[in-house]
């Protein structure tokens, strides 16, 4: 009796394990109808490839079987997301509602959530950074510091400014931390080394010229320019790696080519810049002569469309990971990651595309 109990409870698992195989190859299917910006017949430059909202979009639903085994788990979710980076084979989402990290391994199809605690403990992370060594710096907006993880989560340090201090995005080059600081006006330099020891700050400048920072809150920077959205005068504004002023992009208004509510901002190979909108729920995008390419998003309406976006990051090494949402007439020239603070489309995953080669 025993064994012939043992025998059914064996084939019943096998059942529901060969039906949830199933079910699961249906549901991450890849879909066959694409989303294009600017819309036909315009000529394609932007991709939308997919929405990821919990685990449940990485890992694929839990298995009847594991179900009947552990009974049925809880999808993690994400909350509140605000920052994000995508490096080596991961993504790295600032949930402020988690008060933690959402890890999202490409590789690994894994979601997890990364809430340090002891001196790691994160109150309100706001934006990240994750450096050539995988190291992973965190603004946190109601700790008032930079926190600093190694490669494998672990606590390194965390350092900020002792009085009017509260970062809201940072950014690192091979030897400077850099680092918005919304309630003093400045860019904060640190040093890239063991001692993240204090170097410079700029603008050095009263407020009502045009180089001062009123609200800085998103920083970018390449090889010779410093890129920071001033939310307090809804600009873009550009310094050289000295600090000194060199203009800026954007003024108020709900026209073409304006901001209401800029966010985060990013930069492709070119210096095409990327801004986010909240108000508009768009991002638009400028070539390095300031003037406005293209825009995509827009409130929410199907797929591709933003709910308060607030953060972007461009990548050109995570591709792969990708290609095969992509129109097989297109292939992936660099992907471009949007997060969402509401709405069911928390990170948004698009491509700037190309047509393949005909002979390709």
């Amino acid at each position: 009796m025993k064994r012939l109990f043992l025998l059914y409870i064996i084939i019943a698992g096998l059942l529901f394990l060969s039906v949830s195989c199933i079910h699961n190859k249906k549901k991450q299917a890849v879909p066959k109808e694409y989303t294009f910006f600017p819309l036909p017949p315009d000529t394609a430059k932007i991709q939308f490839l997919l929405s990821i909202n919990s685990s449940t979009d990485i890992e694929g639903e839990q298995s009847g079987f594991n179900k009947f085994i552990f009974g049925e788990a809880k999808p993690k979710t994400m909350l509140k997301p605000y920052g994000v980076k995508i490096h080596n084979g991961k993504i790295y989402v600032c949930d402020t509602g988690v008060k933690g990290i959402v890890i999202i391994d490409l590789e690994k199809n894994t979601f997890d959530y990364f809430i340090p605690q002891g001196r790691g403990t994160l109150k309100l992370p706001i934006s990240c950074f994750v450096d050539k060594k995988g190291y992973l710096y965190v603004a946190d907006g109601n700790r008032r510091q930079i926190v600093v993880f190694d490669d494998k989560g672990g606590y390194v340090n965390a350092f900020g400014e002792a009085e009017n201090f509260k970062p809201t995005d940072v950014f690192v080059t091979e030897d400077t931390i850099w680092v918005a600081n919304v309630k003093n006006h400045h860019i904060e330099l640190y040093k890239n080394d063991s001692t993240y020891s204090h170097l410079s700050y700029f603008p050095e400048i009263e407020h009502g010229a045009e180089a001062y920072l009123n609200q800085p809150t998103n920083i970018s920077v390449t090889q010779d320019k410093v890129y920071v959205t001033d939310f307090g005068s809804f600009k873009v504004k550009i310094y050289n790696h000295s600090g000194e002023f060199i203009g800026s992009v954007g003024s108020y208004g709900k026209s073409f080519g304006q901001f209401v509510r800029p966010k985060g901002i990013a930069l492709d190979n070119e210096e095409n810049l990327y801004v986010v909108d909240a108000a508009f729920q768009n991002i638009q995008i400028f070539d390095k002569k300031k003037q406005l390419l293209m825009f995509f998003g827009g409130a929410y309406s199907g797929p591709g469309s933003m709910s308060l976006p607030a953060k972007i990051d461009i990548n050109y090494n995570n591709k792969r990971y990708f290609q095969k949402y992509v129109d097989p007439k297109f292939s992936i020239k660099y992907l471009i990651l949007v997060t969402n603070l509401y709405g069911g489309n928390k990170l948004n995953i698009y491509a700037r595309v190309e047509a393949r080669n005909i002979n390709q």
